[in-house]
């Protein structure tokens, strides 16, 4: 049999667990032969008295905000495999107040920006990485203390006015002054045998004076940031090009009446029944997919380590779109099952995404064939770098009215100069001709592609 006294630490015991679990308040539940009451001079303390002989005063503690504000720590979300670190850029700071799913941070990595979302509303209680330092998958981010979601603002018409206690009589208003009069007449002129008064030297404070620029010479300053992630990495990439791959660059020109035609007629019709825009790039898309099936070799890759040439059955197009935050390149894949409906609609998608930022690694990676249209900025001419580990980039640009021999005669048509930069350790110029001037009928005469010619 137990000893009254360990039956007492025993039964004392579980109530404070079932105290400290909020399943206990305070003052509701005793056990028998002991009573709680209050300590002198100690809010947070309780006298417990057993048996009136045996006095213990025990520290409790106020567990009720905990249960209703919890802290709760946000880490790094876990990165794509070919991503191992980014660089945080924060977006709130500390004692900010955060709804659910908004975000907090933004973490560059070397192909994307990853959002980090509030999990839950309440209040940011301490930043655990400085803004800019690296983390990996997995690092503690920020703590949140959860608060209650802040109720929704009222419309001041729902408000009705009955409902509104009565205001005490308020005071007459102060009428507001007089509108000053408007002169209509010029001031005096002050005589010159009263000059203004005048204050000595020594009472008047030297002010900074703003530097003055030589005659001829503008103000000249400068300031520095740093490059982000996705910035080195597109460099560091490009840098590989050029030192691993011989690039060649060979030109053609699109006479761009026919597509401007058929995009004239069907446009309302396309809209009608896809929902979508028709638009020059999903043109380019589906030639260049029609070209690499003809020429295999464009779609190639060499592995230097085994010293092969990688043939791919499938054509996956990447397509560079320039954002705020640098140039992103998505990719649209298997476009060789794809009709110009399909082409349109990923395009728009990725499109998008890109420039709500939420593009992910998985969209990005791969690719075996890239376009790049600097004609949206209005590029005349240029040699696109290839995207490193592809073969091969077709640069499109702007499309300007030009004098052009027709049949014999001189017309005035529109259109656009191309480029196609290759690998030439793997490309020969016969294989990249013959694949520009397939881009360039298929898009002069899109009756090709039906006809598969």
């Amino acid at each position: 049999m137990l000893s009254r006294s360990r039956c007492v630490s025993r039964a004392f015991s579980r109530s404070l667990s079932a105290f400290q679990k909020g399943n206990c308040p305070l003052g509701r539940r005793s056990l028998p032969g002991i009573s709680l009451c209050q300590g002198p001079g100690y809010p947070d303390r309780r006298k417990i008295v057993i048996n009136n002989s045996n006095v213990f005063s025990v520290r409790f503690f106020r567990t009720t905000a905990v249960c209703k504000d919890d802290v709760i720590t946000v880490k790094t979300p876990a990165f794509a495999e070919s991503v191992t670190e980014g660089d945080v850029r924060w977006e709130k700071a500390v004692g900010d107040t955060v709804a659910e799913d908004e975000v907090v941070c933004e973490i560059e990595t070397d192909k994307t920006s990853v959002q980090v979302p509030s999990p839950a509303s309440g209040v940011i209680e301490a930043l655990l990485v400085p803004d800019g330092g690296k983390v990996e998958g997995g690092t503690p981010l920020f703590t949140l203390r959860k608060t209650a979601a802040a109720p929704a603002k009222a419309k001041p018409a729902e408000a009705p006015a009955a409902a509104a206690p009565k205001a005490e009589p308020a005071a007459p208003a102060v009428p507001p002054p007089p509108a000053a009069s408007i002169p209509t007449q010029m001031p005096p002129v002050p005589s010159p045998s009263q000059p203004p008064a005048s204050k000595p030297v020594s009472a008047v404070k030297p002010t900074a004076a703003r530097p003055v620029a030589e005659p001829g010479a503008g103000l000249r300053s400068e300031h520095r940031e740093k490059m982000n992630r996705m910035r080195q990495r597109i460099a560091q990439r490009l840098k590989e090009a050029q030192n691993t791959c011989a690039m060649l660059t060979t030109f053609n020109e699109i006479d761009m009446s026919n597509i401007q035609e058929m995009r004239a007629r069907h446009k309302d019709a396309f809209l009608k029944k896809h929902n979508l825009k028709l638009g020059f790039m999903s043109a380019f898309v589906k030639a260049s997919a029609f070209a690499l099936q003809e020429q295999p070799v464009v779609n190639a890759v060499i592995d230097d380590a085994t010293k092969e040439v990688v043939y791919r059955d499938y054509i996956d197009i990447s397509v560079a779109v320039a954002t705020p935050r640098g140039l992103v390149v998505p990719v649209i894949r298997n476009v060789e099952t794809m009709n110009y409906a399909d082409i349109e609609r990923t395009i728009n998608e990725l499109g998008e995404k890109a420039r709500k930022n939420e593009l992910a690694i998985e969209d990005m990676d791969g690719g075996t064939f890239t376009i790049s249209n600097g004609g949206v900025f209005g590029s005349l001419f240029g040699t696109p770098i290839i995207n490193p580990p592809q073969s091969a980039i077709l640069g499109m640009h702007a499309i300007f009215d030009r004098p052009v021999a027709v049949g014999g005669k001189v017309e005035v048509r529109p259109m656009m100069f191309v480029a196609l930069t290759y690998d030439h350790r793997l490309i020969d110029g016969r294989e990249a001709v013959t694949f520009l001037r397939k881009i360039k009928a298929a898009v002069e005469d899109p009756r090709i592609l039906l006809l598969d010619l």
